[in-house]
């Protein structure tokens, strides 16, 4: 381990981050799209607390701008400030940098050992999306040799990962078993002892059979907009959240933080000075692991990838949104939580909302609230303190489409 950032105490990550963010939220205002904080005092968020009253900036709003102001939105500055400009499905548009290990990949790659005299496999597409890049910036900053070898072509894969002796794999967690599985047909010998993915679901299974070919693999979270945003070390116990960004967890649909350990949507604020995103929704689920790492990172961890919080839900032809369940919480102050629950009963839809509330009011006051904001009708029920599942889930689609 070689970054003094990641064993910092709490005492100094506190004091950076009351040094740092008033100056990232500065930064987003004075750009020509503003990242909606106009009306921020940017000198008073210096914490955690003061970062959770600001607005969420979920991915559509991020098109829109991108539409309304392209090419970015008026969310960076000058594009030549970047080396890169990506597409990723929707589309959506990203920028980058392959210098300074500006996707911050860098720290998971030596989290995963790999450095000097290593030769990376990188099996990340390099067409319009930033993967490949992203961790052809990171092998530079770690000092390792690339093959950009990119998707497909399974053979070539392999002879190339036998004749140019490759060392580690980067790509997707299921293809490198692809490789190896050509290489035994082809007789080929290969040298990966390490390997970094991401983009997919590393089964234990999985994983474990990696291990019992002499394989290290190990994961990491990261997006095309934000970069690296926690990763896993040998400690494997959970994913230490990067050093370039903050994270927050809070009840889908909202910008509310949730108790440690309960699952919730993922929020990103970066600190990257040329594209300084502010509490963005990735729409995937977590929960904060208690405590530090064993391996000696301090900073907090996180569960890793846990689902999608985007549980939008077309019923009787209508949408159901989480933000519209967050705004059914906020109109009942005597109501902490809610959980909309979609069936089907007779070939028709069935829609029930369940209100946790310590101190019950009038159900019929509910049951217009539902109609307003849910545009539906709905049986209502209250629940106790405590008694909906801790789970992300604000919309539970239980609908069986198969039969």
């Amino acid at each position: 381990m070689s970054d003094p950032l990641e064993t910092r105490r709490t005492e100094a990550r506190a004091s950076d981050l009351a040094r740092d963010l008033p100056q990232q939220i500065a930064r987003a205002q004075a750009l020509p799209g503003g990242g909606g904080l106009a009306d921020v005092d940017a000198a008073s968020v210096t914490d955690r607390a003061a970062l959770a009253r600001l607005p969420v900036l979920r991915k559509a709003a991020l098109t829109e701008a991108q539409t309304s102001d392209p090419p970015l939105g008026g969310l960076t500055g000058p594009l030549s400030g970047f080396t890169h400009l990506f597409q990723s499905p929707g589309p959506i548009y990203e920028p980058g940098r392959i210098d300074g290990d500006w996707f911050r990949l860098g720290r998971f790659l030596r989290a995963c050992g790999v450095g000097p005299g290593d030769i990376i496999q990188n099996c990340f597409g390099y067409h319009l999306t930033p993967a490949g890049m992203m961790f052809e910036s990171a092998a530079r900053a770690v000092g390792a040799v690339t093959i950009p070898a990119g998707t497909g072509q399974t053979e070539l894969q392999a002879r190339s990962a036998a004749h140019l002796g490759a060392t580690a794999y980067a790509g997707t967690p299921d293809y490198l078993k692809v490789i190896l599985e050509k290489a035994d047909e082809l007789g080929l010998n290969l040298s990966i002892t390490k390997a970094g993915v991401s983009g997919g679901a590393l089964f234990p299974s999985l994983r474990e059979w990696y291990a019992d070919r002499g394989i290290a693999c190990r994961q990491c979270y990261a997006t095309a907009d934000l970069g690296n945003i926690a990763y896993e070390s040998d400690a494997m116990e959970g994913m230490i959240v990067d050093e370039g960004v903050i994270v927050e967890i809070v009840t889908p649909g909202t910008g509310d933080p949730v108790p440690e350990g309960e699952v919730g949507e993922v929020l990103v604020t970066t600190l990257n000075p040329d594209y300084p995103l502010i509490r963005f929704a990735t729409g995937d689920l977590s929960a904060v692991l208690p405590g530090q790492s064993p391996c000696g990172r301090t900073n907090m961890r996180i569960k890793g990838w846990m689902g999608r919080a985007d549980q939008t839900a077309k019923v009787k032809g209508m949408f159901v949104r989480p933000e519209q369940v967050a705004d059914l919480v906020a109109r009942h102050p005597d109501v902490d939580r809610a959980r909309v629950t979609i069936s089907r009963h007779d070939d028709a839809d069935v829609m029930s909302v369940a209100l946790e509330t310590g101190s019950p009011g009038d159900i019929s006051s509910y049951e217009d609230s539902v109609r307003e904001v849910l545009k539906l009708r709905a049986a209502v029920h209250v629940e106790a303190p405590g008694a909906l599942p801790r789970d992300g889930k604000v919309i539970d689609d239980q609908r069986d489409y198969s039969t």
